[in-house]
């Protein structure tokens, strides 16, 4: 919808005065929703008089009920949503809401069906049909609740009048959930006392669980909230609280069916979708600052606002937001940005117009307790949904098949606000681990797929959330950078820019922001070998990437589609043959060199005499892998041993990764990957380190039950004792080091060093921890330090110290060190210990729904927890797929997490029989993760096989 749209005055005021005198139809509803809820749900609601048309109970037809999609017959334009949550359960035991809802739509099409989503909501009244122009409503002639399409059907007697408006009104009771989707409760204890939060999460498809509505983020419209509450709590919507004394009385305390409540109305929301919509009631508290008559508020539980947890979010909020007002070259077209922390949250955050949810874990930071690791969190999660508020929110996609746009945008730009909040920290770099290199692990499957996919693959509420996955976000988020990379940055931006400007308040589809792009190349001096289209299609509407070959001694270069098992072949076939346009940076001994573009499978190009080497894909802005010649590889080796700051460091972490992907393709041997970690025993910046590391865990899942194990930690050991030295002498473990990312390599060389066997490390670990049993109340452990030397001590340790670990968790009032305490009691090394915890996540008063799944996926990574944990989740499929799976964005992380270890023939039958086991429950947005984990699980079994002895050897005597 255009700029334009707004409601016509008289409409506004009649559809709040609507909303108010309804509240006595709220007052007077006597039907509790334990009797409702136990009503079949396919039962129609039955009009006086009216004819009913039963529910079909055969095959889905292709009548509109049955389809997935809403037919595009209507479009609403304004909704008035009366919504009273209770805070306290029923006589049955349930936290129900009421709530009624009026929504004006237009009829695009004459039809005589309307069909608008409704979940798990009992109507308690007849819904009402009312015409808004000169003609009649039609009269309704059956109402069906379609359970499974998630709709509410309405047969009409006669047809709608296309171009006439009608408003639709219903009154409903639905369950106050602790189930984190649509509007659920969170509950918490504070000195003892529980309380509850009436709270929301909406995306994707869970809106209609809150009211009946047009669930679709094309479908937007205007929102006017009003919320009935308890006086001693506040509420909370996207809009401000709105003053409509000259509509209404000046009471906004009143009575209503004997209970005192306050009745909070909130201004108009901007034209927007169903799924940023927000509503919260709590007793939290918040600290405020306005920064150019902008109103910013962050709300956490009381104790963690008095605490102070709040207020490093609140110190960079209005940083970040301005530099992306500058950046999108639009204001921020709200009056108030609220940011909230849920102590029951299932995302890590909800970008939420005007109202962001969180994790308390990635809002609220405490200076003597959260890490350096849980700062970082904190500024790029709100970067993150601070960038959404232009782009996703006031630009949006029209269906979920471009998820990928928001996300991969918001993925990528995160770095950019962080960096602003956070100037010293060279944050930019990062995303080459964190995503760049993340997701690599995943596009190299057969089963993976394209960044974008057709509307009509992408139906269901499941194969929607399956969406939300690594790829949309991480693989989103690295074509994006290298697109802004090779057109630069003043033309990345100088499109998005015009293309937010056309499109606000309305959705668009990806090729949308070509096309801006596109204008701003032609009006510049940038000229890229293709259309921005024709480049970009090839990255976004096929699944994978490419390795880059570059022979040195011919010149010649090649590209090939790069597959962790190049045996297998992709699920889906592509238009473009699996070739793409590469836009290659590179370096001749330290020169750099113009810009190639590899625009076919084989070219000839570069010519390199004696022994100079060559890199390619500086700094990594490429989505590709690159291989070399032989002798390439030696020459890289060598500078890496000898003058490896000849090298930029963000190249070192892409060389050794590179090599060891390569390597488990078959493309290159394993020892060459190996020899890449040799030069690490004089190396202490992160980057490479990390990257290390993150492969050597590969081999440490697929031999850590071996006899490889022993010479593979001894080798890991002798190379990190000189870095656990060098932070011995620069740091003695009492000190920070200066440099954020040397902050994180500190705890990289005590964690390893201490897996390794360094008894001065353990002597380190084992002390601290000691020290803390004995006195409880003062905690010696260094916050950066925490979660390594918890999960060390606990794992060289027994029942003891696990029960110590457990009392802290419970004591915990702050939500990092609470995650830090989760992590760690799954490092231990007693089974039956492990077997409790195990348990523990099946009790929502012990382990959070939210921390559930994340807790399994840590047992499971401990080698001693792994097959206690798949045991566990095949004894328990069902219940954890009820609690879990259906609408759980991070389900599939727990099918991924507890199968990584996978790399035998009777693991992977055990896989299957699994997978076809539980084909008749369903794995929800896990399904693609079950492929996934199969096809990973054949690939370590022939890696294993025709490397274990090589890959012994070597660790034995590495050259």
């Amino acid at each position: 919808m255009g700029k334009g749209f707004f409601i016509r005055k008289t409409v506004g005021i009649v559809g709040i005065v609507l909303a108010a005198g309804a509240i006595a139809t709220i007052i007077a509803l006597s039907v509790v929703y334990s009797q409702e809820k136990s009503k079949n749900n396919e039962n129609e609601v039955k009009p006086t008089g009216a004819v009913t048309t039963p529910v079909p109970t055969t095959e889905p037809s292709n009548e509109p009920w049955d389809q997935w999609r809403l037919p595009q017959t209507l479009s609403p334009q304004t909704y008035n949503v009366t919504l009273w949550p209770r805070l306290q359960p029923d006589a049955t035991g349930l936290y129900i809401f009421r709530g009624l809802s009026s929504v004006v739509f237009r009829c695009v099409e004459k039809t005589n069906l309307i069909l608008i989503h409704s979940n798990k909501l009992n109507m308690t009244l007849q819904p009402t049909l009312t015409a808004l122009g000169s003609k009649p409503a039609p009269i309704i002639e059956s109402i069906v609740m379609h359970t499974k399409t998630q709709y509410m059907a309405i047969h009409l007697k006669e047809e709608l009048t296309a171009g006439e408006s009608y408003e639709l009104y219903t009154e409903f009771v639905g369950e106050l959930a602790d189930d984190l989707g649509g509007f659920y409760r969170s509950e918490y204890y504070e000195n003892g006392v529980k309380k509850v939060v009436a709270t929301t999460q909406m995306q994707a498809t869970d809106a209609r669980k809150a009211f009946p509505c047009f669930d679709e983020p094309a479908m937007k419209a205007v929102f006017h909230i009003t919320l009935y509450h308890d006086p001693a709590t506040v509420a909370l919507s996207n809009g401000v609280m709105f003053n409509v004394s000259f509509w209404l009385s000046d009471e906004v305390n009143i009575t209503v069916d004997d209970t005192f409540v306050t009745r909070t109305t909130f201004a108009p929301t901007e034209v927007m979708s169903t799924y940023l919509l927000a509503f919260i009631v709590s007793d939290f508290g918040f600290i405020e600052q306005n920064i150019d008559k902008l109103q910013i508020r962050i709300f956490a539980r009381q104790e963690a606002i008095n605490a102070g947890q709040g207020e490093y979010a609140l110190s960079v909020t209005g940083t970040i937001l301005k530099f992306f007002e500058d950046y999108y070259n639009v204001p921020y077209p709200l009056p108030k940005s609220d940011q909230i922390a849920l102590p029951d949250f299932n995302a890590g955050a909800m970008e939420n117009w005007g109202l962001i949810t969180y994790r308390e874990t990635a809002l609220l930071y405490d200076e003597e307790i959260s890490s350096n690791g849980n700062k970082e969190r904190i500024v790029t999660i709100i970067a993150h949904e601070l960038a959404h508020q232009w782009f996703g929110n006031l630009v949006t996609i029209r269906w979920w098949n471009d998820l990928w746009l928001n996300e991969g945008f918001a993925s990528y730009v995160e770095y950019l606000g962080a960096d602003k909040a956070e100037p010293t920290w060279n944050i930019k770099d990062l995303i080459v681990l964190n995503d760049v290199h993340r997701v690599f692990a995943i596009d190299a499957l057969a089963s993976s797929h394209p960044l974008s996919s057709k509307e009509e693959e992408i139906q269901r509420p499941e194969q929607i959330s399956e969406v939300f996955d690594t790829i949309s976000y991480s693989k989103g988020a690295s074509v994006l950078r290298m697109l802004s990379d090779f057109l630069t940055e003043t033309v990345f931006t100088q499109g998005l820019q015009t293309y937010l400007d056309h499109f606000k308040f309305n959705n668009t589809v990806y090729t949308d922001l070509w096309e801006h792009l596109q204008r701003a190349v032609d009006s510049s001096s940038s000229t890229p070998p293709r259309s921005v289209q024709d480049i970009m299609d090839r990255w976004v509407l096929q699944m994978g990437f490419p390795v880059v070959t570059i022979n040195t001694e011919t010149g010649q270069i090649t590209q090939e589609h790069f597959l962790l098992d190049p045996e297998t072949k992709p699920d889906r076939p592509s238009e473009f043959n699996y070739e793409w346009f590469v836009p290659i940076s590179w370096t001749k001994k330290e020169a750099a060199q113009p810009l190639y573009w590899l625009l076919q499978k084989t070219m000839d190009q570069m010519k390199i005499s004696g022994d100079e080497w060559v890199l390619a894909n500086i700094n990594v802005t490429g989505y590709y892998r690159v291989n070399y010649d032989n002798e390439n590889w030696e020459r890289l080796l060598n500078v890496l041993q000898t003058s490896r700051q000849s090298i930029p460091v963000i190249n070192r972490a892409q060389i050794i990764d590179d090599a060891f992907n390569l390597a488990k393709a078959g493309i290159i041997e394993t020892t060459l990957a190996l020899r890449t970690t040799l030069f690490l025993a004089s190396e202490t910046e992160y980057m490479p380190w990390e990257s290390a590391l993150d492969n050597l865990d590969y081999f440490y899942l697929m031999f850590d039950r071996t006899e490889v194990y022993g010479p593979m930690q001894t080798y890991v050991g002798n190379k990190v004792e000189g870095l656990f030295d060098y932070f011995t002498r620069l740091t003695n473990w009492e000190n920070l080091p200066p440099g954020h990312t040397d902050q994180y390599n500190q705890v990289n060389a005590l964690r390893v060093a201490c897996s390794t066997g360094n008894e001065n490390c353990t002597t380190l670990v084992k002390t601290w921890f000691e020290q803390w049993m004995e006195n409880p109340n003062v905690n010696p452990i260094k916050a950066n330090l925490r979660s390594a030397v918890y999960c060390s001590a606990i794992a060289a340790g027994g029942e003891k110290e696990w029960n110590f670990a457990w009392e802290m968790f419970e004591k915990a009032t702050v939500a990092s060190e609470k995650d830090k305490l989760r992590a760690a009691m799954a490092c231990a090394s007693e089974p039956w210990l492990l077997n409790r915890y195990l348990k523990y996540t099946l009790d929502s008063n012990k382990i959070r729904k939210q921390d559930a799944t994340s807790t399994i996926i840590s047992i499971a990574s401990n080698v001693v927890g792994q097959p206690l944990a798949w045991d566990f989740v095949r004894a328990n499929w069902e219940y954890i797929f009820k609690q879990y799976g259906g609408g759980s964005f991070s389900f599939s992380n727990l099918i991924n997490g507890i199968t990584k270890r996978f790399s035998t023939e009777f693991e992977l039958q055990q896989l299957i029989q699994f997978r076809d086991d539980n084909a008749h429950i369903g794995f929800g947005s896990g399904n693609l993760a079950i492929q996934q984990s199969i096809e990973r699980t054949t690939a370590n079994i022939k890696w294993v096989k025709n490397n274990q002895e090589t890959v012994l050897e070597w660790f034995i005597n590495p050259l």
